[in-house]
């Protein structure tokens, strides 16, 4: 799994590129977690998913988690890039009733 970060403004981009399951989520929480904790001003985060074909229980637990610590300092968490077999375990598991799915990086940066 590799992993990169850009900060815009009061954005923080996640771009993942792996799977999210039980073996890469830790590794995951903890790189987010320094830069959300080392940089003042971030509000929201966009997650990329472009190059993510799996997602477990685990990495529904992993979003759902920074959805909650995400929105508890008044920020927003974006999805973008999903395809279509995980929008599917979104739509199931409720995901897509709390976090907005966007096409691209541009497109969610402009809704936050």
């Amino acid at each position: 799994m590799e992993l990169e970060i850009e900060r815009i403004g009061v954005n923080l981009i996640v771009r993942i590129d792996g799977d999210l399951d039980l073996h890469t989520v830790d590794t995951l929480r903890e790189r987010i977690e320094e830069r959300l904790t080392g940089e003042l001003g971030i509000q929201n985060m966009i997650l990329n998913l472009k190059k993510v074909d799996f997602i477990d229980s685990s990495g529904l637990g992993f979003i759902i988690g920074r959805y909650k610590q995400i929105s508890n300092h008044g920020g927003k968490l974006k999805i973008i890039n999903v395809n279509d077999s995980i929008k599917q375990v979104f739509k199931l598991s409720g995901v897509l009733n709390i976090v907005d799915v966007f096409t691209d990086e541009q497109e969610a940066l402009q809704a936050v």
